[in-house]
């Protein structure tokens, strides 16, 4: 439901901003301006308290935004202007006169409002849905959350009532979309209308999502109330929900799915070139273009290649790379026989990394996480797994296309010290404003994933040399996305052609190609992040411990890169130019 297509951001907060102070730089004396950071940080501050109330209608402080936010054009205008003036008050301050702490806080905002203003330029609002998620799926995403007081069900209830209205002005954009030909791909729309017509099809209130979270209520709600709450519930879910669904399922069979466009290549949306340049701007925060990242890509994937042709024959496989693979996809010692055996196999595997995080991170996360199944109606079409804060979510739909050789790597990406590590480190921080605890970069977001990884090698996580081969082939899976998005977006790759590469040069099941590809096809740009934002990371990482040598600490660099929150990569590397520069001294006091 996110209005600018990031993750939706929390209750806002007044950001505090640091007086200006005389800074030496080299063997210069610069002094930063207090009234230019009071400026700043009063544009922020104003803009994050806007931006809360356009996603949630208000703020509250509650698990559940208390309204469904506004989408009509007319609102959408609004917020494009809104954001506009917001740009050129940012063009009004120096960045230069601001303090260096307010320095990074301005690359980071100016970003986040770029990002927003071509999306909303680009009217990305009126493709609400990809091959992975859409409106009505984040909603479902809300109803299988936490509930933990009254007020967050009465929440709950008011966008109930609003679903009606939020769904006619989606199937409005929608409509509208359509009629320019700004639609997903018509084959990544194949079957995504399962997810609408299991609630449409509902025969009572207590088949639907939407009442999940009354089954079991919190004790601290009198239960009186606790069944005036039901009752409430069943009855708007009759009356309102179940008929907003059945709805929306009529017209995305009618006219939506039919009308859907017949190429694949963002490039070949209205406005296709600049549209793809500006997803392949927000999704790497590079100014890289689609031809060298396709050129980076066909390198990486020869490097890792020969990596994983060695690994192989440390099996004792003998055969050919192609022959491995398909060894692999098909013996069944590498699959579990339950979906209880999948789930079993990924929570041991996150109390053996547990063992390990205090050797690599001076700073752990407050927040822990459980390991839960994808939801039923979710998984046919779901990646592998997910994991942010509170979840990581492993899918056990089709285990024959969820091999273990690859488990651990995921592990290390979806949950710590990945996604459901750094993500609760982000928003733990209080040093930091808000718009950089609560924003998702994804080429930092992915890329700390992805080295996540990679560092579980170092850290011991693969016991087998079929382990190390499931990571080498995940590195490989994201070094192929690049050639594959650009291919298909910029090249005029065809759907075959870019499932053939990932087949060919990954140990992924088919299922896992499949579900990928079209992933790529309906998100042009995304799947460039991860191996954009590891790269870079890496590349930091070499470069402290080459500039430090004995000095070197990895745990305060770790600590140096997630205390950052959320940032685009030139941000990262400013940072590890003081981390080199302070001597490798962490953001906080290392234990004796």
């Amino acid at each position: 439901m996110a209005l600018y297509g990031y993750p939706c951001t929390m209750k806002t907060s007044l950001v505090r901003f640091a007086a200006g102070a005389m800074l030496t730089i080299g063997s210069n004396v610069v002094y930063a301006s207090p009234s230019a950071d009071s400026r700043f940080g009063k544009v922020a501050a104003r803009e994050w308290s806007w931006r809360q109330n356009q996603e949630a209608g208000g703020e509250d402080n509650t698990a559940v935004r208390p309204h469904l936010p506004d989408l009509s054009p007319a609102a959408q205008g609004a917020r494009l202007a809104y954001l506009r003036e917001v740009l050129r008050e940012l063009d009004g301050i120096s960045r230069d006169s601001l303090s260096v702490a307010r320095q990074a806080d301005y690359d980071v905002y100016r970003f986040q409002i770029e990002t927003m203003v071509e999306r909303l330029r680009f009217r990305e609002y009126e493709k609400p849905l990809n091959a992975d998620s859409s409106f009505w799926t984040d909603i479902g995403f809300v109803a299988r959350g936490t509930f933990k007081t009254e007020r967050d069900y009465r929440n709950w209830l008011t966008q109930m009532r609003e679903l009606p209205r939020y769904f006619d002005q989606q199937i409005a954009n929608m409509r509208a979309g359509a009629a320019r030909g700004f639609t997903p791909p018509a084959v990544t729309l194949k079957g995504r209308e399962a997810t609408v017509s299991s609630v449409a099809a509902a025969r009572s209130p207590e088949e639907t999502l939407f009442y999940e979270p009354f089954r079991t209520m919190p004790a601290v709600i009198p239960a009186p109330a606790q069944a005036a709450l039901r009752s409430e519930a069943k009855q708007l879910i009759n009356a309102l929900v179940i008929p907003a669904y059945a709805k929306l399922l009529k017209y995305l069979r009618a006219e939506y799915i039919p009308a859907a466009r017949k190429t694949l290549a963002a490039e070949a949306l209205p406005a296709g070139h600049a549209y793809y340049r500006s997803l392949v701007r927000e999704f790497t925060t590079t100014n890289l273009t689609p031809a060298e990242i396709h050129a980076i890509g066909v390198a990486e994937v020869d490097k890792l290649h020969a990596e994983m042709v060695t690994e192989m024959r440390k099996t004792g496989f003998s055969g050919s790379f192609p022959a491995f693979l398909q060894m692999l996809r098909s013996d069944p010692r590498f699959y579990a026989t339950s979906e209880d055996q999948l789930l079993r196999e990924a929570a041991w595997i996150t109390k053996q990394i547990d063992g390990k995080l205090p050797l690599y991170f001076g700073h752990l996360p407050r927040q822990r996480f459980t390991v839960l199944p994808v939801p039923a109606d979710l998984a046919p079409s779901y990646t592998a797994g997910r994991g942010g804060p509170g979840a990581y979510l492993v899918n056990t739909y089709d285990l024959r296309s969820r091999p273990l050789y690859s488990l651990r790597a995921l592990t290390l990406h979806e949950a710590a010290p990945g996604h459901a590590f750094q993500m609760p480190l982000a928003r733990e921080n209080t040093q930091r404003p808000e718009f950089r605890r609560n924003y998702y970069f994804n080429a930092y977001g992915e890329g700390w994933a992805l080295y996540c990884e990679w560092l579980g090698d170092e850290m011991g996580i693969y016991e087998t040399p079929y382990d190390r081969f499931g990571m080498l082939s995940y590195q490989m899976w994201r070094a192929a996305r690049l050639v594959v998005d650009t291919g298909i977006h910029s090249k005029g790759w065809t759907r075959e052609q870019a499932q053939a590469f990932l087949s060919a040069n990954t140990a992924l099941s088919p299922r896992e190609v499949e579900t990928e590809v079209d992933r790529y096809i309906s998100w042009p740009g995304q799947a460039l992040a991860y191996y954009l934002g590891e790269r870079a990371i890496r590349s930091n990482r070499l470069r402290a411990e080459t500039a430090l040598g004995a000095k070197f600490n990895i745990r305060a660099f770790h600590d140096a890169i997630l205390e950052l929150g959320g940032v685009p990569l030139p941000v990262l590397d400013r940072r590890i130019d003081r981390f080199i520069a302070e001597g490798g001294k962490g953001p906080y006091p290392e234990e004796e």
